[in-house]
């Protein structure tokens, strides 16, 4: 969900219509959570509070991202100066420096200065960025985010494990995010996000990425285990992570694939009785090609009619990312699968440029920013297309931080009228970042959601440090917000 600059221009006024429709049928409320003060306490979005599924009304409404006062009219000066600090802090490539090494330095990795420093990040960085500590905790910020207008895709904060014990702990994880999400009031959680690192270990992820690259490089290679799938890869796509014919996986690599195949299956399931869109987050080139395979076998079989509940992710500062959009859309159309995406641009440049490197190619990522920006803005264009030609093949969240991303695709929709079916489009920022971009589209009338992992502090915040390593353009993106709260 990262870009790296934000535009001077900004969106001042657009007609749209404000007539909204949930993503999916609304589940029961068990019951109620009562939010703590956030800065998400505002007046609830008259959007919020006019959803209609048959009126047709084209109104006028304003994207307007330069009025504070309207935009963060109930959040009181405490929370604005709280808030402001802490985006400040995180824009200071030195204070990320002294961050980063005091999560990895081993003085703080035990007792008195461990617990110091957590204290110090939970009152902090972990409070602005992160939805709490537990699941509980993440449905109150929930409950704050529906009354100012806005949707959560919740984030149980777990990323990679390596045995098949901690895939079992990490399942039931998930599991009990779904569950949780059932009780928060209807349609005030928008997605639930599952990380494939977290429930298949990373060496299986690495050895079916290789396999299915080189089938991809020799067709006649078979792969035994392979179930169908979409298109994982264009005529452009990065192959040189695998050098040489892999050896066929051992009979204890297979075992623990059909165990991640239940784990998967299993979370697929819980989505499906709570009518809960499954979205699978993107990783490095390493190990996509095999989170890929899980996600697009897992969209054949669950995502039926024009609701999909198993979604991808396009990371679109890869070359090739538009032209794999294409042949897997294709191919979901001919095959009569719905599809779901989120588009986001990419956090791992870094790590990319320097394994690339590491074989003496060229970097799988765009070679400029502004290439970066065209292929996002195209992906988006294009998906906003399908929406508008239906019926109900696509559907798309536009993950992104840009203010002239989030211009054009508004402008987009609003030339296509998918207003009318804007159930099958949604908005997504960072939870506390890009907060004038969030309630500024959702008082436009589209529907918004905000990314927020929860956990313990000391399993979610080395999640959060590295993005803020790894894309250091998504902090200094807080300009426009740090700018509106002064």
């Amino acid at each position: 969900m990262a870009t790296r600059v934000i535009p001077p221009r900004i969106l001042k006024k657009l007609r749209y219509n404000t007539t909204t429709k949930p993503l999916n049928a609304a589940h029961p409320s068990i019951s109620p959570v009562i939010a703590p003060p956030s800065l998400f306490e505002r007046s609830p979005s008259p959007v919020a509070d006019a959803v209609s599924t048959t009126s047709t009304t084209m109104e006028t409404a304003n994207l307007n991202l330069d009025d504070a006062e309207r935009l963060f009219a109930s959040v009181s000066t405490e929370k604005l100066l709280r808030s402001s600090a802490v985006l400040h802090a995180t824009a200071v490539g030195p204070m990320v420096d002294l961050g980063m090494w005091l999560m990895k330095s081993p003085v703080f990795q035990t007792g008195l200065p461990k617990d110091l420093i957590m204290a110090a990040t939970k009152e902090t960085f972990f409070s602005h960025f992160c939805a709490g500590e537990d699941a509980a905790a993440a449905g109150r910020s929930i409950s704050a985010l529906k009354e100012a207008g806005l949707r959560g895709m919740l984030v149980y904060g777990v990323e990679d494990a390596h045995e098949n014990d901690g895939c079992d702990r990490n399942l039931k994880g998930f599991l009990h995010t779904v569950d949780v999400s059932k009780s928060l009031p209807p349609s005030s959680v928008s997605f639930v996000i599952v990380k494939i690192t977290a429930i298949c270990p990373m060496t299986l992820l690495e050895r079916m990425s290789d396999l299915l690259r080189w089938q991809q490089k020799d067709p006649s290679f078979v792969l035994p285990w392979k179930q169908d799938s979409l298109p994982i890869f264009a005529e452009s796509s990065p192959l040189y992570h695998t050098q040489k014919r892999p050896e066929p996986l051992t009979p204890e690599e297979e075992s623990d694939l059909q165990l991640a195949n239940q784990r998967l299956l299993e979370l697929c399931q819980r989505c499906e009785e709570a009518n809960m869109p499954l979205l699978v987050d993107a990783e490095h080139t390493t190990v996509q090609p095999a989170i890929d395979y899980f996600t697009y076998s897992s969209s054949i079989r669950h995502n039926k009619d024009d609701n999909p509940i198993v979604f991808g992710t396009i990371q679109t500062y890869l070359k090739d990312a538009k032209e794999r959009l294409l042949l897997t859309t294709k191919a979901a159309e001919k095959m009569g699968v719905p599809l779901g995406f989120k588009l986001v641009r990419g956090a791992y440049m870094s790590t990319e440029s320097k394994l690339a490197e590491s074989f003496g190619y060229a970097s799988p990522i765009h070679n400029t920013i502004q290439e970066t920006h065209n292929c996002f803005n195209g992906c988006s264009s294009f998906l906003l297309e399908k929406i508008a030609n239906g019926p109900g093949s696509i559907s798309v969240v536009l993950a992104t931080h840009n203010i002239e991303s989030g211009k054009l695709a508004a402008a987009k929709a609003y030339e296509l009228g998918v207003g009318k079916v804007n159930h099958k489009l949604e908005f997504a920022q960072l939870y506390g970042m890009s907060e004038a971009l969030s309630f500024g589209l959702s008082n436009a009338g589209f529907q918004v959601s905000k990314y927020m992992p929860f956990g313990p502090v000391d399993m979610v915040m080395p999640y959060l440090l590295r993005r803020a390593e790894e894309n250091r353009g998504l902090l200094a993106a807080s300009g426009f917000d740090r700018q509106l709260m002064r």
